[in-house]
């Protein structure tokens, strides 16, 4: 598991097209916080231009900090890397905040992104998180520890990973 930190006021990185460095200020009031983040996809792109094939990469990111702050971003650049860091910067973002009653959540909810679907249901404590794959990440950056849930209908990562993040968001604290 990779931890990235944002220590810094300002962020440099440099520009994919052109090289020149470039320098992205953070507004006084804007969260630099660290989260845990989990890649659930890579997927290399192509766009057909007059010359030939650009390749570049697609990456999905759910980011969290294991205590009821969880988000989803999507980066897409030509290097791998770059895509991810994209990824963690938009799904820091666009966290939500999820208010957990005593480590699950307070009643049963089905949500549904494109043709995905996911259920989650309360579960008694100890009996940790009955999920697989991309359900099973979002309830632990999320910080869930007690909880069923089941993905249903399109097996896709990306709407599964909106879906559930649509379960969640029925106990956002607002």
């Amino acid at each position: 598991m990779l931890v990235m930190v944002m220590a810094t006021a300002t962020a440099q990185s440099t520009s994919a097209a052109t090289g020149v460095p470039v320098r992205r200020r953070f507004a006084p009031g804007e969260q630099t916080r660290e989260y845990d983040f989990e890649v659930l996809d890579i997927s290399r792109v192509v766009r057909v231009v007059k010359g030939g094939r650009r390749f570049s990469f697609r990456v999905s990111v759910v980011v969290g900090d294991r205590n009821g702050t969880v988000g989803f971003g999507i980066g897409k650049s030509r290097d791998i890397q770059a895509a991810i860091t994209k990824a963690y910067e938009r799904g820091s973002k666009r966290v939500m905040h999820v208010q957990l009653h005593r480590g699950t959540v307070p009643y049963e909810v089905v949500a549904k992104s494109g043709g995905a679907r996911v259920l989650l249901r309360p579960a008694r404590p100890g009996t940790g998180i009955i999920s697989g794959g991309v359900v099973r990440i979002v309830a632990e950056l999320a910080g869930l520890q007690n909880v069923v849930a089941k993905r249903l209908g399109s097996a896709n990562k990306i709407n599964t990973a909106r879906a559930a993040l649509a379960a969640l968001s029925v106990f956002s604290a607002r």
